[in-house]
């Protein structure tokens, strides 16, 4: 089998070929399906393996002390033999996976082949193909938990434990400092106990990914903010508990600690950073300074890690594996996600590259897994799920250029088109109003006299078989829209569907098959707000970026009416495939980008979803679109975060730009006057139509935003992550 190694010696990483472990009694065997890398304290390993032996000495002043000891004792040259003999050995990585039960070892009799389990130990839980785990180090996986969430198990242990010492209670306010993977995790697991937080962290992009998991406010540590958010949340008294959570050699979150906590407070250390307690201030608030030791009661006792034993629960109620089983709780009922801290998914052949890009910070990551190879001879796990984004295959004929007037025919004349398209095209010079098409003669009546029509039908094939007919717009039920895109692409027509563009991939599949074999791609799905000149503006302000991005999307679409056709599911497709390619598009227009990656979960009983969206530059996109938000608030907020800037819409009548030095620019509209695109987008495909140039948004991107859209259900129907992947 695999395993990833390092050298302590020399620095080197490698990924080595290891005989079997055995299965020995009192554990189980376990085949990897992902396993986590700590960006922490298993980078701190890598560097610390890449210093040279004075630089070594000094990080781990501890070692030394031990060889100084062992000078003492046994002479100068059998400690150098003992030390140089161990630096320069291999030495596993790794302490969290999850995997599937191989082999059952004597005396276990809880777990058996094939079942999923979380395995926590940095001797036992390595990043290798196989492992032998003992009982108290694994826990049976709850069902519907996806495998690569499941991962997260030992270091969601190490969060929970600190928190555990910290006593939270109802109510109460919280410093978490260091908004790395486990101070992501511990502001989580302090929201979900009805605990207000704030978070520090130099990081912005941190910051803004702790705040979208529950955090009340975060900033960087420097700054005033922080402060300003302490006070006004605790009436000035200073927070009730600090979690350490950060590294490195400063002094700065001890002494943070001390400034923001109220008198008597409660200081935890988890993360390993300098703790240098300044006495005075320690002592004036008679602060109570508490260590958590990783995972929980058992670590490093060998009684209770081998061989088994535990403790009574009546006497220890929260041990290793009780904080293990806890978490993996709190994942599957959705209190803690961990899916937003994902920031790549490497395969296990490319560990050695994957350390290396962390360490020289080319990936830039709050967690990584390792996704490992299924066994021969049979799948280790349910494949992921995947959408197929189809390729568009056209060999593109020259376009044709429409004639003065643009002569349009539209198909579905119902209470959108007759109130954001009609208005805007029939005022607009150089357009001409050909035919309307509805399935009943007076709604088609209705709609020509109203906006000056040449001519009302019922008869569809009559205005694609019309050759004066320039562009056809399908502004019908969703459950016709692919359907009739097909057709009039087929006829040659320059075509605007309102989307959706398609209800299922096989109708995706339809409408390209339509493009190839006409060669016809002259096709524009109405999603306007990437048109609206507030939030064009707003994304001209903030400029280019050179990281990756965290946009978060809140829609407040409220509730239907009932009876309302919106609601009839089975025909029309869900709520969310209707109208969330809107969102999905404008995510897509801002970060310049495809997603390659879907999951989305819903509260039970209603419409509210949360999607996250995954790009391949590592950023990533989280939509809310909830239902059961109040009639007043506004409908859609915007906010882009990225290399020290941000960007802040509000529901398109403001839209604000601030830069690091919290310089800001605003432009205002008057809520009147909100525009969300309609008219530009109107004239940008009247022109691509007359000119015979390119449609407004290219076909590839229409398509990648449909095939996401779609991918929202899928991901819904199996509670993992879906891959947008291309045709094999």
């Amino acid at each position: 089998m695999k395993q990833v190694v390092q050298n302590y010696k020399s620095g080197e990483l490698a990924v080595l070929d290891v005989p079997v472990p055995g299965c020995k009694p009192g554990g189980v065997l376990v085949r990897s399906a992902y396993s986590l890398i700590s960006t922490g304290t298993e980078l701190m390993k890598v560097s610390e393996a890449g210093m040279s032996m004075l630089g070594k000495a000094r990080s781990r002043p501890d070692q030394v002390a031990k060889v100084m000891q062992s000078v003492a004792t046994n002479g100068v040259p059998a400690t150098y033999r003992k030390v140089m003999g161990k630096l320069d050995s291999y030495t596993p990585l790794g302490y969290s996976l999850c995997g599937v039960i191989e082999q059952v070892g004597p005396g276990i009799d809880d777990v058996k082949v094939g079942d999923l389990v979380a395995c926590a130990g940095n001797e036992h839980a390595l990043h290798a193909e196989l492992n032998w785990v003992p009982k108290n180090l694994y826990t049976p996986v709850p069902d519907g938990l996806a495998p690569r969430h499941a991962a997260f198990g030992t270091v969601g242990s190490i969060a929970l434990q600190g928190v555990r010492q910290g006593e939270p209670q109802l109510g109460e306010v919280a410093l978490v400092i260091g908004l790395g993977l486990i101070g992501q995790l511990v502001v989580q697991l302090l929201a979900a106990s009805g605990v207000r937080v704030v978070g520090v962290d130099p990081d912005p992009v941190r910051c803004e990914l702790a705040e979208r998991l529950g955090a009340a406010a975060c900033g960087d540590p420097a700054s005033a903010a922080v402060e300003t958010a302490v006070a006004e949340l605790t009436g000035g008294h200073g927070v009730d508990q600090v979690y350490l959570a950060a590294g490195g050699g400063s002094n700065e979150p001890v002494e943070l600690a001390a400034r923001l906590c109220r008198d008597r407070g409660r200081v935890v250390d988890i993360g390993k950073c300098r703790l240098d307690l300044p006495w005075n201030a320690y002592y004036e608030k008679e602060l109570d300074v508490r260590f958590s030791r990783s995972y929980g009661p058992g670590r490093y006792d060998p009684e209770y890690e081998l061989e088994g034993r535990d403790y009574p629960i009546g006497y220890v109620r929260w041990t290793e594996r009780r904080n293990l089983a806890c978490f993996l709780d709190l994942l599957a009922r959705g209190s803690v996600d961990v899916e937003p801290l994902v920031s790549h998914v490497a395969d296990f052949d490319d560990a050695v590259e994957t350390y290396r890009s962390l360490k020289d910070g080319d990936l830039k990551a709050v967690a990584v897994l390792f996704r490992y190879p299924e066994p021969a001879g049979g799948a280790q796990e349910a494949a992921a799920p995947a959408v197929t984004v189809p390729a568009v295959n056209v060999k593109r004929g020259p376009a044709r250029a429409a004639g003065t007037p643009v002569r349009l025919a539209f198909v579905g004349a119902g209470n959108y088109a007759s109130s954001m398209l009609l208005p805007h095209l029939a005022q607009r010079d150089g357009v001409e109003l050909s035919t309307v098409v509805t399935t009943t003669a007076l709604s088609a009546a209705n709609a020509q006299r109203k906006f000056g029509f040449a001519q009302a039908t019922t008869d569809l094939d009559a205005v694609l078989g019309d050759t004066s007919v320039d562009a056809v717009f399908v502004v019908t039920r969703h459950s016709s829209h692919a359907e009739l895109t097909r057709k009039a692409l087929l006829a040659g027509k320059a075509v605007f569907v309102e989307k959706p563009l398609a209800l299922t991939e096989d109708e995706l599949a339809g409408v390209l098959a339509a493009v190839e074999e006409s060669g016809n791609d002259r096709l524009q799905v109405g999603f306007n707000r990437r048109f609206a000149p507030l939030l064009r503006d707003a994304k001209q302000r903030f400029g280019a970026r050179s990281g990756p991005a965290n946009l978060r999307y809140l829609v407040n679409a409220g509730r239907l009416d009932h009876g309302s056709w919106y609601l009839q599911q089975g025909t029309q497709g869900s709520r969310f495939v209707g109208e969330g390619g809107h969102f999905i598009d404008t995510a897509g227009w801002l970060l310049e980008a495809d997603p390659v990656s879907v999951y989305a979960v819903a509260t039970p009983g209603n419409d509210d979803l949360q999607v996250v969206l995954r790009y391949p530059d590592g950023s990533t996109a989280t939509i809310s679109y909830v239902t059961t938000g109040p009639g007043g608030f506004p409908k859609e907020t915007l906010d882009l975060v990225a290399d020290g800037r941000a960007l802040r819409l509000d529901d398109f009548v403001r839209a604000t730009v601030y830069d690091g030095r919290s310089k800001r620019w605003v432009s205002s509209r008057l809520p009147k006057a909100r525009d969300k695109g309609q008219n530009a987008e109107l004239a940008a495909f009247v022109k691509a139509v007359r000119t015979g140039g390119p449609m407004p948004v290219p076909l590839e991107s229409l398509v990648a935003t449909t095939a996401a859209t779609l991918a929202v259900q899928t991901g819904l129907a199996t509670g993992a992550p879906v891959t947008l992947a291309g045709p094999r």
